[in-house]
């Protein structure tokens, strides 16, 4: 019977989800077509991780709706899986996710 050895273990993957990971307010900008159900079933999935966002404007043009949708609270790790999902509904031409505390920076440093 051979004797018991020490296991050595792989140090634990960081927890990408835990709440103690820096936060940012991620800034969504989506291009999709423009169909009655896509708005609910984009807003569906910050709903699911019980985001709320904190601003989310909407505009038809023509055969096309372009979203934007400002949410604050989640890891940037976090943020990039929704936007993931988001490309993946069907409809969605594109997603663009940006910082959106980068982008206030920014514009307060251009008026400044």
């Amino acid at each position: 019977m051979p004797h018991l050895e020490a296991v050595n273990t792989l140090p634990a993957r960081a927890d990408v989800w835990n709440v103690g990971n820096a936060h940012c307010r991620a800034h969504y900008q989506l291009l999709a077509e423009a169909e009655p159900d896509l708005l609910c079933r984009a807003l569906n999935l910050f709903a699911l991780q019980f985001l709320t966002p904190e601003q989310v404007h909407v505009q038809r043009q023509d055969d096309l709706l372009a979203i934007d949708v400002v949410i604050d609270g989640l890891s940037w790790h976090r943020a990039q899986v929704i936007a993931e999902k988001l490309r993946n509904l069907i409809s969605v031409c594109s997603v663009d996710l940006q910082s959106a505390d980068a982008a206030w920076v920014e514009t307060v440093q251009a008026t400044g």
